[in-house]
Formats: C-alpha cells, sequence, structure tokens
C-alpha cells in the first residue's frame, strides 16, 4: 500500500487497552486535522507472544474489529514471524515511508528491527514523531497489556475489563 499522506499509529495493541486506544485516537485526531488517511500498523501474532509464548489478549480478528471502532481509515498487519524479526530497522523505515506519513506516533519503548536496535531516536531522524505518554488508571499504576494479563492471571477480570476499556465480555 502506497499513500500520499499518512498519520500512523504503530504497536502491538494486544487488547486494545485504554493506554493503545489514546495512541491511535490521537493518530486519527491529527489525520483528521490533516485531512490524510489514519493508519494503524500493528503485529500478528504480537512480538512478545512471538519471542516469549506471552498470552495474547485478543485474536486478530478481535483486535481488527477493535481499532476499527476507533475510527482509523486503514491498518496494516505484518505478520510477525522468523524472517520479520531478523529485518533490519532500515528495512522498517523503507516500509514506513511508502506510507509517507506526516507524523508518527508510538510508545516510549517502541523498538523495531533486529535485536530491537531501531527505537525512537532512530525514527526521529527519518519522520516527525509523536511518542505518546502513558496512561495511568484512576489508582496511578500505568495501564500495560502486562498488567492487565497479570490481573487475569490473579482472577480480577473486572479490574482487567477496565482496563481494556471495552465492555465486561466483549470477544
Amino acid at each position: 500500500m502506497t499513500l500520499t499522506g499518512s498519520v500512523i499509529a504503530i504497536g502491538a495493541f494486544d487488547g486494545v487497552h485504554k493506554g493503545h486506544q489514546a495512541v491511535i485516537k490521537q493518530a486519527v485526531k491529527k489525520s483528521r486535522i490533516s485531512q490524510v488517511p489514519s493508519v494503524v500498523y500493528t503485529f500478528d501474532p504480537p512480538p512478545r507472544h512471538f519471542f516469549k509464548g506471552v498470552q495474547t489478549l485478543t485474536s486478530i480478528e478481535e483486535k481488527l474489529r477493535r481499532i476499527s471502532m476507533l475510527g482509523v481509515d486503514y491498518v496494516v498487519v505484518a505478520s510477525f514471524n522468523e524472517w520479520y524479526a531478523t529485518r533490519p530497522p532500515e528495512d522498517f523505515i523503507c516500509e514506513l515511508s511508502k506510507l509517507n506519513p506526516i507524523e508518527i506516533t508510538v510508545g516510549s519503548d517502541f523498538h523495531f528491527g533486529k535485536d530491537r536496535k531501531g527505537d525512537v531516536s532512530l525514527l526521529e531522524k527519518y519522520f516527525k514523531l509523536h511518542v505518546a505518554s502513558p496512561v495511568y488508571c484512576k489508582g496511578g499504576k500505568l495501564i500495560s497489556s502486562t498488567r492487565i494479563r497479570q490481573l487475569i492471571s490473579e482472577g480480577d477480570f473486572q479490574q482487567s475489563y477496565t482496563l481494556l476499556g471495552w465492555q465486561a465480555g466483549i470477544e
């Protein structure tokens, strides 16, 4: 896919929790202001699942459904496999450049490419970058997929649904 302009949100977005929603909504808002399409670039399976076997919070179908509910124009799903994991960071930058981003939004801990050699600093050399601020719950704790998995393993489904920001029980 090649676009004449775009605003891209990049991430694993496993669970599409409130923190992810903030990143995606920021990209959608910026794209509307700039009158270019919004794009979510995500991975299936999520890299942590591929490398560490971490449980995924949502199937790819559910993730795509939730992302579409946020008003995104396009979603790119990279097949995260052995070949993808060994690509140099420059390959990813080349791929993103085809989408002609006027801005890219990522989380502060975003890494890419073989051995996680690509990072926020490298992306900033090529693109206008917005690093999303972390999102915290009312209790002051960071909302993250790791924390949600922990809550689920402890049987605290109500708190996990709250952090996900979706109706309890939707699959």
